[in-house]
């Protein structure tokens, strides 16, 4: 019996001493270290899947940024368009009639309207080259009869890279009023003024970060109208 005890005592040594000393294949089992080795495991999944799911969300971020910022920009260059062609049409209302024929080349009472719609396009900042390479236009062709369209064209109003955007602003001095609830015998003779400059998008550039190969229209022509009715 007493040696059964002192061979017991001996290897309860021995596994006491492997356990102090480190030695290799016997190392002692602690819950200390076992939670700790999950807790590096655990890191290191987690960092992996946000490395993953960043790579993954990033791509769509920019596109959805570029493309809130370029939308609102579009809608922006739309109100400023709008803007000018009901200011032009307020002064094209004003203007006498006296100098309106279908064969006259340049009427001298459009001139302020043009002036009017450069200068609001220019102040609100849609013409970037507004008084370098864009300028008041010289007279237009004489119109075609029986119409009392003039249309005049203004280029190199954005300037840089898209030296060659036009500005086109159509005055309309023969409306007439024969349609809709606004429009009463005897009928009106109005005026409308129709702005169109390109629109030049950015989110193309970003698109194909989802869509490898796809293509998004670069330009659109944005276009706006006013009508005013005549009063001289």
């Amino acid at each position: 019996m007493g040696s059964l005890r002192i061979s017991h005592d001996r290897e309860r040594a021995h596994f006491s001493k492997n356990a102090r000393s480190g030695a290799p294949g016997e190392r002692a089992y602690s819950p200390k270290n076992a939670k700790a080795t999950g807790t590096v495991r655990l890191l290191t999944e987690t960092q992996g899947s946000a490395l993953l799911e960043f790579a993954i969300a990033l791509p769509l971020l920019v596109v959805f940024v570029v493309g809130i910022y370029d939308f609102s920009g579009a809608f922006n260059q739309k109100q400023k368009i709008e803007q000018a062609a009901q200011e032009g049409a307020i002064v094209a209302g004003a203007q006498p009639m006296s100098d309106i024929a279908v064969t006259t080349a340049d009427p001298d009472s459009l001139r302020p309207v043009v002036a009017a719609v450069f200068s609001s396009l220019a102040g609100s900042g849609v013409l970037p080259g507004a008084g370098a390479s864009c300028t008041v236009p010289v007279p237009p062709p004489t119109p075609a009869p029986p119409n009392l369209k003039w249309i005049y064209t203004i280029s190199g109003c954005a300037g840089g890279a898209f030296a060659g955007d036009n500005l086109v602003i159509t005055i309309n001095r023969g409306v007439l009023c024969t349609a809709g609830p606004a429009c009463v015998a005897p009928f009106s003779v109005g005026t409308t003024v129709t702005i169109a400059y390109p629109y030049h998008w950015r989110f193309n550039t970003v698109i194909q970060l989802l869509v490898p190969g796809a293509t998004y229209a670069a330009t659109t022509q944005v276009s706006q109208s006013a009508t005013t009715q005549n009063q001289m």
